[in-house]
């Protein structure tokens, strides 16, 4: 069994670390100018403007079986999706706003469509929410806001009550919570109260748990969904530490105890989390597989995201993206599902990724760089008892001892090592993976 323990979390997440692969779905308004889901305050985009996306919004395409069935093609085992975003577009039926899809030309509940579709194709199922809202005439200015270079910005704040909106978000999560079935996954974003504006706008102030008043938000949702899996993003400790867009090098830690902590990374495709139509930096099919790899073998998971169009559909970049892990997963998934980082007696080789099997019983070599006809296994002589590719089970012989040659031509074997002798041809997998049976 695995060594390993995390620090104890309030939610269920023996599932979780068990899948370790989801989607995450970043869909709004956005997706209509389609130039990256922070348009509104990066461009400074006025509310006349803005609500020429609302009045248009029609994603006549949206499908969200065919969602469903290419996240399961992935290898995806839950999905998490936007209900709101910063804009504050709600893509569900609330009963507390009008600034909602069911009052756009798509007519229709979007967010109930994504849930019944994910839950038939037996995926876990999660709600992205944000704690920001740009649209709320409650939500305070401050220095991520569309508003926050008007001339008049200081006299649009007057009145503006951030309880009335912690109120608000309130009985969102209880719709969210209550009207959808069971929901796995509650994923806030995000606090900045350290951000203050400069100068004349030092008024504007940044955004934490006492302005979302996070304890009673949070409190509410467990009453609700008991065993639901939250983010830390509200500025207070729950499960889930979401390093973002970023890889990390070691198993997340608590930085006050310095414990292992339950850990996700969430990574997009390319540059921007909602559709960009012209963005330039798509990963390449390999560091796709690289970032799952090394994800599973830090013991974490990795939420892959798509932004679908406007019209709701995936485009042809997301859809050879998922294709990529599709492949992939298809022979390889048994790397992924149910392993860790290995133990602490085994030693990846150089180009290689090292997952574990929970149980202790096998170890996965994921080759990033294929060698030439041997694989040399440092320590690991008389620990192995079978060994096979994992794409096609193809045994893979192995001697014990490195083979090491002086100058004279002679050779002497290093006792503790196994050698593996792979083909000379690397097999038409991406990564390939050596599937070893531990005695």
């Amino acid at each position: 069994m695995s060594s390993y323990v995390t620090r104890k979390t309030p939610g269920d997440t023996a599932w979780f670390t068990h899948d370790r692969f989801g989607m995450f779905i970043h869909w709004g308004l956005y997706a209509m100018p389609a130039r990256h889901e922070w348009i509104k305050t990066r461009e400074l985009i006025p509310e006349e403007h803005y609500q020429l996306y609302f009045e248009n919004f029609n994603p006549d395409l949206y499908d969200a079986k065919e969602w469903a069935r290419q996240a399961k093609a992935a290898g995806m085992k839950y999905a998490v999706m936007t209900t709101k975003h910063h804009e504050g577009f709600c893509m569900f039926d609330s009963q507390y706003t009008d600034y909602k899809c069911t009052n756009t030309p798509a007519g229709r509940d979007l967010i109930r469509e994504y849930v019944d579709a994910f839950r038939a194709e037996g995926l876990h199922v999660g709600f992205y929410y944000s704690l920001i809202d740009w649209h709320h005439p409650d939500f305070p200015i401050d220095p991520l806001h569309p508003r926050r270079n008007d001339p008049d910005a200081f006299e649009q704040n007057k009145g503006r009550d951030v309880h009335k909106y912690a109120e608000y978000m309130r009985n969102q999560i209880r719709e969210l919570l209550t009207n959808y079935g069971k929901i796995d996954i509650l994923w806030f974003d995000f606090s900045y109260s350290g951000r203050v504006g400069e100068g004349d706008k030092s008024w504007q102030k940044g955004k934490g748990k006492d302005d979302w008043e996070a304890e009673e938000l949070i409190a509410l949702a467990r009453s609700l969904q008991p065993g639901i899996i939250i983010d830390n993003r509200t500025e207070i400790e729950q499960d889930l530490w979401t390093p973002e867009q970023f890889q990390p090098t070691e198993w997340q830690r608590h930085p006050e105890t310095g414990e292992l902590v339950v850990w996700e990374a969430c990574q997009t495709f390319s540059g921007s989390w909602g559709y960009y139509r012209d963005e330039t930096t798509w990963k390449s099919p390999e560091m796709l597989l690289r970032m799952l790899i090394n994800t599973v073998s830090l013991g974490g998971n990795l939420l892959m995201n798509v932004g679908p169009t406007a019209r709701g559909y995936f485009d042809y970049r997301a859809e050879s993206a998922l294709a990529v892990y599709a492949d992939w997963m298809k022979y390889n998934s048994r790397s992924i599902y149910g392993c860790t980082m290995a133990e602490p007696e085994f030693e990846a080789p150089a180009d290689c990724r090292l997952t574990q099997s929970v149980d202790g019983k096998r170890l996965y070599v994921h080759i990033f760089a294929y060698p030439f006809q041997t694989l040399t296994l440092k320590g690991m002589a008389g620990k192995v008892k079978y060994a096979q590719f994992l794409h096609d089970a193809s045994e893979l012989r192995f001697t014990e001892g490195a083979l090491r040659r002086d100058y004279a031509g002679k050779s002497e074997l290093e006792d503790k090592d196994l050698v593996l002798h792979l083909p000379a041809v690397k097999p038409n997998c991406l990564v390939p993976v050596v599937e070893l049976f531990l005695k």
